[in-house]
């Protein structure tokens, strides 16, 4: 059975690239084995991974109108978020000076919070694209500020589908990190690390860098395992990843550092934003923070409060993703699983 599946959605996949005029990316697709004549719907559904492309046939012969969604959890911290979610859209933006880009939140509560104290309305995905139908766009590309494809991708996977029936057509983006290298894939966790290491303070044999990443109960909580195996193999070995909310945890980590007799360390937020989790489980100065109780344990502790937003080279990545996206709503590609390839 594992042969069968390697067959019909990996091994046996027909790749065919496409590179436009003027196009930034390269544009793939991933078609299933031509050995399976029965595909099923399910099954075809099953292979789709990487950039997800939809077509409506019952939308063929309208007037091409299009426009890029850009989600997001969102925040409610202002300054942060002009520094790197509104940094990161006005940077899509300039790559596409001619298209409509419109920011949604994935957070409703955090969509109603920004209303109520600021009076500025950011919609979900749902109100945005809403709108944008009532505004005659017939094609969308979504693309993501998400960081790792877990609960929160999954709600912008959940927008796509039931959404893209009301387009002629829609393509949903990759997170910053998606791809690992496997199957000769791009591997996204290495670029991503190297982007974020530009900011990375210099460190000697008693110092060490904790990455506070969010953590999630979806499996993609696995990813930070992936991303701590790719920091050793790029000679990180002073650099740890620990979650809020998943594995693993500070307690996980801090043996780890006593054992290596580490001194110093300075916390860092491997989030799109410095908000809440930044600012007071990381940095704040209540005892139960993840600050305190590391100065309690013995060590000098440094905060780094940034948002990945405000990293130049992370911006860049998230401009190529949403170039991704864009590039398959452009292409008149066969209708099947499609994936980005980078240069």
């Amino acid at each position: 059975m594992k042969e069968t599946w390697k067959k019909i959605i990996v091994g046996s996949m027909v790749c065919a690239a496409f590179i436009g005029p003027n196009a930034a990316t390269t544009y793939a697709s991933y078609q299933l084995s031509p050995e399976v004549k029965d595909a099923t719907p399910a099954l075809k559904r099953a292979a789709e991974i990487g950039v997800r492309v939809s077509e409506n046939a019952d939308m063929k012969d309208a007037e091409n109108k299009d426009a890029i969604v850009v989600m997001s959890f969102g925040t409610t911290y202002t300054d942060s978020r002009k520094a790197t979610i509104e940094k990161n859209v006005a940077d899509i933006q300039a790559a596409h000076p001619d298209t409509k880009v419109v920011l949604a939140f994935t957070s409703h509560i955090i969509v109603d919070r920004i209303q109520q104290k600021e009076g500025i309305k950011i919609p979900t995905p749902e109100e945005a694209l809403a709108q944008l139908k009532e505004d005659g766009y017939t094609r969308i590309a979504l693309t993501t500020l998400d960081i790792i494809p877990g609960m929160e991708y999954a709600y912008d996977s959940a927008i796509f589908d039931f959404y893209k029936n009301q387009f002629k057509k829609m393509t949903l983006g990759t997170t910053l990190m998606y791809w690992m290298g496997q199957e000769k894939q791009h591997d996204d966790v290495t670029e991503a690390l190297k982007a974020m290491s530009t900011e990375f303070p210099k460190v000697g044999k008693q110092d060490a860098i904790l990455l506070m990443d969010h953590g999630t109960p979806h499996p993609s909580n696995a990813y930070y395992s992936v991303m701590q195996t790719r920091l050793r193999e790029m000679g990180m070995d002073n650099v740890f990843i620990y979650t809020v909310e998943g594995w693993p945890s500070l307690e996980t980590v801090i043996p780890q550092l006593k054992a290596k007799g580490i001194k110093n360390v300075t916390m860092i937020p491997m989030m799109m934003v410095a908000g809440d989790h930044a600012n007071n489980d990381m940095a704040g100065a209540e005892p139960d923070s993840h600050k305190s109780i590391l100065e309690k344990e013995g060590f000098h502790v440094a905060t780094y409060i940034h948002g990945l937003g405000e990293n130049e080279n992370i911006r860049k990545l998230f401009i190529e993703r949403a170039n991704e996206a864009w590039d398959a709503l452009q292409k008149e590609a066969p209708q099947a699983t499609h994936h980005m390839m980078k240069k």
